[in-house]
């Protein structure tokens, strides 16, 4: 935290007056100032609460759009085609996408309560651009 950013409170100072009175050999008597509240600055507040609505559209089109033509589709399309039994297919695809999604969040839930957010943040930047470069390597190698 910036000392600059700290409310007046926490050093012991009222945030109406301060009475400022200087006494040495000169002899100064500064005049009662109002001390303005100071706010916090962005970068050292926590981050706010999303509400559930926002995380849950958020979460929803992320990964709609992220699953959308992706080989699970495709599969899921191709054993529809196969069985003929489109339901069966569409309620064993959906319990395997909400198991993978549970152990994401589960993991995920328990990352978090060892590591902070810039650590898993970095990690995973880190992990998608080595995935993105192993799939450049196999497109050229192939």
């Amino acid at each position: 935290m910036k000392l600059d950013s700290a409310p007046l409170e926490i050093y012991g100072i009222s945030q109406t007056k301060i009475e400022v009175e200087l006494k040495d050999s000169t002899d100064f008597n500064l005049t009662p100032a109002i001390a303005q509240p100071v706010e916090p600055g962005v970068a050292d507040s926590p981050q706010k609460q999303q509400s559930p609505i926002v995380v849950f559209g958020t979460t929803f089109v992320t990964i709609f759009l992220a699953e959308i033509g992706d080989k699970t589709q495709l599969s899921t399309l191709l054993m529809s085609a196969e069985s003929h039994s489109p339901w069966v297919v569409f309620i064993g695809s959906a319990a395997a996408l909400i198991t993978t999604s549970l152990l994401g969040v589960l993991l995920g839930s328990w990352i978090a309560t060892r590591l902070s957010p810039k650590t898993v943040e970095k990690s995973a930047g880190v992990m998608l651009l080595v995935i993105s470069l192993m799939l450049f390597w196999d497109v050229f190698q192939g």
